[in-house]
């Protein structure tokens, strides 16, 4: 085959891969805009829809907190296999994501969708790479500038009085401690998570796609539990912070202040290790809980 032809049968693969690849998320978007495309292009949307992802996890997560005490089976992936989340805890921080929620964020949304026209949506989907590579590159930038501004709350006494110590009245992790903040801090995160796509020039899918991942992962952060298909787990050679790492942060909290990523608290000497979960035999449980 001569040179000529070679390169032809390279151009034709290409195109067919990146046809290909382009047409993968197309079908889906074409049926969000023919269906829900008032709904898509509304302010609001972003707002219903993590505020949504969040509940669902914390739901997910509370009922295995209130299970564990007498299910082995989950409370082998505790943590801390001797705490137990009380309704009291449950109580206090629902009551504080849900001040926060009616007094800040609801009535910004509301602000915007009132003074803000819909947003247009472009026809075309993203393609894959670019869809996936935009989630990376925003998961990237926000875990560098949330370790900044978690740095500087724990080295400034006034911040870390003033904003950040409210996070920290827990020192034992749950999943409704994700946003068990300050006003200032929830402000800060929703503003970081909502520039950082449109910095990066992503599609609208995938900004919507990020906001879901960060709250998944920092909900997975704060849950508490250490399970087989955590993201610190998947991901490999020790990159990803995770559950143990941030549990960690809340025992020693001069450690571990990157969200995700494990290499800025490497760079800064601000990591540590969390010592093992040791999974307590039934005889130690019994003896604990006679």
């Amino acid at each position: 085959m001569n040179p000529g032809s070679l390169r032809g049968v390279l151009d034709v693969s290409n195109a067919t891969w990146a046809l290909s690849e382009s047409s993968l998320l197309q079908p889906m978007w074409d049926y969000l805009q023919q269906n829900h495309e008032s709904t898509l292009r509304s302010p609001l949307f972003p707002v219903i829809l993590s505020v949504s992802m969040y509940l669902v996890l914390v739901f997910f997560y509370t009922v295995l907190d209130l299970l564990a005490p007498t299910w082995p089976s989950i409370r082998r992936y505790q943590i801390h296999q001797d705490r137990t989340v009380t309704w009291s805890n449950i109580g206090s921080t629902l009551a504080l994501t849900t001040y926060n929620h009616l007094l800040y964020i609801f009535p910004a949304a509301v602000a915007q969708w009132l003074w803000r026209p819909p947003v247009p949506l472009p026809r075309e989907a993203p393609t894959l790479s670019a869809f996936l590579l935009g989630i990376v590159g925003c998961t990237v930038v926000f875990d560098f500038q949330y370790y900044l501004w978690h740095l500087l709350h724990h080295r400034v006494a006034w911040l870390y009085r003033t904003f950040h110590a409210l996070h920290h009245q827990y020192r034992q992790t749950f999943s409704l401690v994700t946003q068990y903040l300050s006003a200032w801090e929830l402000f800060s995160v929703g503003f970081w998570t909502t520039v950082d796509p449109l910095l990066l020039q992503c599609h609208c899918l995938t900004a919507w796609a990020f906001m879901l991942f960060n709250i998944w992962v920092s909900t997975e952060d704060h849950c508490g539990y250490d399970f087989p298909w955590a993201m610190h787990r998947l991901v490999p050679f020790g990159l990803w912070g995770g559950a143990l790492r941030h549990d960690a942060h809340h025992q020693q909290p001069g450690t571990n202040f990157a969200p995700f990523f494990a290499h800025w608290d490497w760079l800064g000497g601000t990591a540590t290790m969390p010592a093992p979960v040791k999974t307590k035999t039934r005889k130690e449980r019994d003896e604990k809980d006679a």
